[in-house]
This record gives structure tokens, sequence and C-alpha cells, in this order.
């Protein structure tokens, strides 16, 4: 609610507004409500509509506090992000993910009787802490790389307030090399990094990492570092080319990946690819949308519809094509986009029943 001295008045007013706690939270109720009713094709109502005024009604930094349906509390940093926002205006109290809810489901599925997760761009925690929950009492451990320091403290606030000791939390950055420097580019949750002789992260390689710290063996990678995916999972050649390599999930962005030959064309797809890996996009709304008991969708790497504006979306890429024929989680989806989007053509980018009917879940 921070407001500079040109804030249009409105915004100010909006500020002041969120000064009460209460009505605050009438006036998020009434829009979450007003939504269905703004829809129209082309009009992203939450990134249009609602969102900044949601936005305008909060500080920078403030604290976000919710709790999971599995009992595990959560806080985040407001920071005028999809992330947070999406998470102010949430329909269930008590909801079963933070934030994108069906790569948080084949996350958990994948991470079960796991001993090593390491997760690249761990941010506040917001898979890092479930995943966690899930493998503590197997002795599993989290290996959580975040080098920006607010959200590092975040996510260690958030470890420590459910009891998480399996959580390693590491400041560092990930590359291909162990020897270099990086700078951030960008703010928060879309910060990326650059090579930078002067910078402030140091950096290490997922292969060297797990050599110092006696990890034989990797059971899943996460990588949601804004670009430099390709550069971490050149540092990991010895990992997933071994006998016992981990599932990967990482996010593709054409703001950093030309797919315009495809996905398994692109570098990092014809990277994997070449270690024998099988590519998937996943299904997944960018957001915080109520889906339980929706199978994770995805799409073959080969198949998916990528036309439209920039955008991202996660990948899974898994060397033994089992882990995903044989788990009743999952279910092949060609021809579609990996993109869930509430205004964009349903055939394309909404999940699907069983039946193969479009289906649009409540943006909750």
């Amino acid at each position: 609610m921070a407001q500079t001295p040109d804030s249009h008045p409105l915004v100010t007013a909006l500020g002041l507004l969120g000064r009460s706690r209460e009505a605050r939270a009438r006036l998020v109720t009434a829009l979450r409500e007003l939504e269905p009713l703004l829809a129209e094709p082309g009009l992203d109502v939450r990134r249009q509509i609602t969102g900044p005024i949601v936005d305008a009604m909060h500080d920078e930094g403030e604290h976000i506090d919710i709790r999971l349906d599995s009992g595990l509390a959560f806080t985040a940093l407001y920071t005028s992000s999809h992330i947070t926002r999406d998470l102010v205006l949430r329909a269930v109290e008590e909801p079963d993910h933070v934030f994108e809810p069906q790569t948080t489901k084949a996350l958990l599925a994948l991470a079960r009787n796991a001993r090593h997760v390491l997760i690249g761009g761990a941010y506040s925690g917001d898979h890092a802490v479930p995943i966690a929950a899930v493998i503590a009492a197997g002795g599993g451990i989290v290996h959580a790389f975040e080098p920006n320091p607010a959200q590092q403290a975040i996510l260690q606030k958030n470890a420590a307030a459910n009891g998480l000791t399996n959580i390693v939390p590491v400041a560092l950055g990930l590359w291909d090399v162990p020897s270099v420097r990086l700078s951030f580019v960008g703010t928060d949750a879309l910060a990326s990094t650059q090579l930078d002789p002067e910078g402030a992260i140091d950096v290490t390689t997922i292969d060297d990492y797990c050599a110092r710290n006696g990890i034989d063996a990797l059971d899943l990678i996460m990588l949601d570092i804004e670009g430099s995916e390709m550069q971490a999972l050149r540092g990991a050649r010895g990992m997933l080319s071994s006998d016992r390599p981990p599932a990967v999930v990482f996010e593709m962005n054409r703001q950093y990946v030309d797919w315009s030959q495809g996905l398994r064309r692109t570098t990092i797809g014809g990277f994997l690819d070449g270690l024998g890996y099988e590519l998937y996009g996943i299904r997944d709304y960018q957001s915080h949308v109520a889906m339980p008991g929706h199978p994770v969708e995805l799409v073959p790497a080969d198949t998916a519809f990528l036309e439209g504006p920039q955008h991202g979306f996660n990948m899974l890429a898994v060397r033994d094509p089992k882990i995903v024929s044989e788990n009743p989680l999952f279910r092949i989806v060609p021809d579609v986009s990996p993109k869930l989007l509430f205004h964009r053509d349903p055939a394309l980018h909404a999940p699907k029943f069983t039946s193969g009917a479009d289906i649009r879940p409540d943006r909750r």
C-alpha cells in the first residue's frame, strides 16, 4: 500500500482501503465472485482487472499466510506477482497446493519414496515444503537452491514453521561450470541470472554438489530458474546419464527457448533426448486453481500445440516411460497446449474429462 507521490488517486484510495483487513477481505471476495461475470474470450480478467486491484491493496513484502489441507502452514511474500495475487484471490480457504496445482501433484507423485530431491529455484518453498513433508518419514531430503536472500529467508521460515528438518537450503545458483559468478536480471519470481564476474551469486553444478555431499543418485530434479535450466542440466550430466536417473521437471519458456521447430528440437529437448529421456508437457495453470481429482495430463513433446503469445509451461522428462504409463495419476493427451488458460480456446487450453469433453474447473 506504499504509494509514490504521483500515484493515481484510485490506486491511492485502494491502498487506504487495504489498511482495513476486513474491508480488504470483503472486496477480495467480491472481486473473485465477479470474475466469471467479466470473462470473455481474449480477456484475462485476473491479470488485467482483478489482480491489479488486489495489488493496490497490499504492501510489497507483506506476509500472506495460508494453511494447506494437509495441515502445512505456508507464508509467501506479497510481490505484485501472480503467485501471491492468486493466493489472495483463492476461493478454497485451505487448498491442496500453493501454486501450479497439476505440477504440484506430479512432483508429489514422483517424489514419493525419494531419498534425494533437488530443486533449483526453490523460491519460498511452494514445492519444496510439500515434497519435504511427504518424504520426511522415509528419511528423504530436499536440497533447495535459492540465491534470492528474501525468498531464502521465507523458505527457511516455512520449513521451521512445519518442523521440517529435511530441507537443506542452499544459497547458490546452478550452472554448467562451478567457477563463475552470476547476477540477477529482473525482480523476484521472474528474475533470471546472467554471467557477471562482479556478481553476488556463487554457483555450483548439480554433479559437483552431489559429489561433495556424498549423494550417489537423485530421484527427482525440479528446475524453475528463468532461462538457466539448460546450464543447470548440463552440470547434471553425470546424474542424468547414470544407471539410476532422476525424473526431471523443468520450465520451458519461449522467452529463453527457441521452440519454432518443436520442443524436442530445442537445445534442452535435444540434450535430454540424447540421454534417453522421454519428454512431456505438463498441462497446468500457472496460477492457483482448485483441481482436486483431476489427473495430470501430459502432452507428448512432439504433439504439443505451441502457438500464441510468448508463454511458458513445465515439462516432465523420464528415462523410464513406465513412470508415466503405469501411474493412474497421469494421462497422455496429445495435440493440445500444455498451457491451461481461462481466456483462450477451451479445446486447446482447458483440461478434459476422461470422456474427452472440455472442462473448466472453478478458478480457485
